[in-house]
């Protein structure tokens, strides 16, 4: 294992550093690959004094040539509305020219490899709780269309991958994840929430606050999609993976006002277009295959997220 390179794409991420520092202390040599466009080179600096780390700044939606890879992580793909929104062609060439990039990657180094897909493939559901076997409602013409869309033709990319060229694949349907290296202008609603009530600011909320949405810590998220990579080649997925504690915007909103002891007032903006109403995983197929389940309650997970802020904003 020791000499076994991994390859994390979007690995200077918020989810791609945590991961990337996963694999070091298991022993893997990893290859960060990132452009930056949302990544920071803060979020991996301290893995780069271990010989075992190196970072190459790369765009995957160009080609990359490496040798001796052994698997993997695709993460790359900006996450949050206000960044994948910000360049939504780009946002689709990296779920489609950039997969097919990373897929005859992992073809020529016959490595297994692992798409980060998202909960947004279910778009605003009419299933409740989204298991693996529901197809979405989504709009294809929306301004999420080109996350939403983009991260489902990945999965067919690999799917087809699959079975054209027998490569072996895994496909991890990631949920709202949260925790430390969360980007502070991020757009998503945890770190909104933490940095308007450490301000003392008013809290937005979009729509009338009832619109649910559950949320996982990234201790959690990690150990799962390892455990994805390291489950039997037969098992490809997709898997949901998720925290199924489903709570209202409302309530996560006094939630942080309490935990920060922040004088921060509730406001309510008019709901984005193709916002989800409703958002819940069913791990069934998680716990099943993969003995995985989350730990992390989400008064512990806030906690140590708002400290983090606190610390970034000390420093800033």
């Amino acid at each position: 294992m020791k000499n076994k390179k991994v390859l994390v794409t979007g690995g200077a991420g918020f989810i791609g550093a945590h991961l990337s520092a996963h694999l070091l202390d298991c022993g893997y040599k990893v290859l960060c690959l990132d452009n930056l466009f949302t990544g920071s080179l803060s979020n991996i600096s301290n893995l780069f004094d271990n010989p075992n780390f190196e970072f190459v700044e790369h765009d995957i939606t160009k080609p990359f040539y490496h040798d001796s890879i052994y698997e993997i992580y695709n993460l790359a793909c900006p996450a949050s509305p206000i960044h994948y929104q910000k360049n939504p062609i780009k946002t689709v060439k990296t779920c489609t020219l950039g997969v097919i990039n990373i897929l005859g990657l992992a073809k020529k180094n016959n490595a297994k490899i692992l798409q980060a897909s998202t909960s947004e493939i279910y778009g605003d559901p009419l299933i409740h709780p989204q298991s693996e076997n529901y197809y979405g409602n989504v709009n294809t013409l929306g301004p999420r269309s080109c996350y939403d869309e983009g991260k489902r033709c990945s999965e067919t990319l690999f799917m087809d991958y699959f079975r054209e060229h027998k490569l072996k694949i895994k496909i991890a349907r990631i949920f709202n994840t949260y925790g430390p290296m969360m980007s502070p202008n991020d757009g998503r609603v945890i770190s909104n929430f933490i940095n308007q009530a450490l301000n003392d600011e008013d809290i937005t909320i979009n729509g009338d606050g009832k619109q649910t949405r559950c949320f996982q810590f990234i201790d959690d998220l990690i150990p799962a999609i390892t455990k994805i990579m390291r489950s039997n080649d037969n098992f490809i997925g997709p898997v949901n993976i998720g925290n199924p504690n489903e709570i209202t915007m409302n309530y996560l909103a006094k939630k942080i006002i309490k935990l920060t002891n922040s004088n921060s007032k509730i406001v309510y903006r008019p709901l984005p277009q193709d916002d989800p109403k409703r958002r819940k995983p069913d791990i069934t197929l998680a716990n099943n295959i993969l003995d995985w389940r989350p730990l992390v309650n989400l008064d512990d997970g806030l906690i140590r997220t708002i400290n983090h802020f606190k610390k970034f904003n000390e420093k800033n």
